[in-house]
């Protein structure tokens, strides 16, 4: 079985998370610049077994997707066209960087640290990759 990868996409940045091999644990893997993406995804992957990659996925609080699938798609497009045949699917990410910034916090992170924007992406991948997991868990 291979691992499940997410990504919480941003414009300049990306956060990445992996499971492990069991897809029990979502840990933080990495934050990439954007235009860097496809090339760190084709290495891991050349590297580790990867069975699908989740992309959060934007929404506004009425569930309409946001503004910024605008740059999202295209670049998701791209990956689909890089690693075919590897399954891309999207997972809600509302609210996932509040989340994140809320468990740095809660787990003690310094002020200093909480202001680290990759640290903020690597959690918010984390998240959303911890929400699939679950709703997985329940759907089947």
């Amino acid at each position: 079985m291979g691992r499940l990868l997410a990504i919480d996409y941003g414009r300049k940045r990306c956060g990445i998370a992996v499971t492990d091999s069991l897809r029990i644990v979502a840990t933080a893997l990495a934050t990439v610049p954007s235009g860097e993406l496809i090339k760190f995804l084709k290495d891991y992957i050349g590297r580790e077994q990867v069975d699908e990659i989740i992309v959060g996925l934007p929404k506004t609080l009425a569930g309409e997707a946001s503004d910024s699938m605008r740059y999202i798609t295209p670049a998701i497009n791209r990956l689909k066209k890089e690693l075919p045949g590897m399954p891309v699917v999207f997972y809600d990410e509302r609210f996932t960087s509040t989340l994140a910034h809320r468990a740095m916090i809660d787990s003690g992170v310094r002020k200093m640290e909480r202001r680290n924007k990759d640290a903020i992406d690597r959690m918010a991948a984390v998240i959303i990759l911890n929400g699939y997991l679950e709703s997985r868990s329940y759907n089947g």
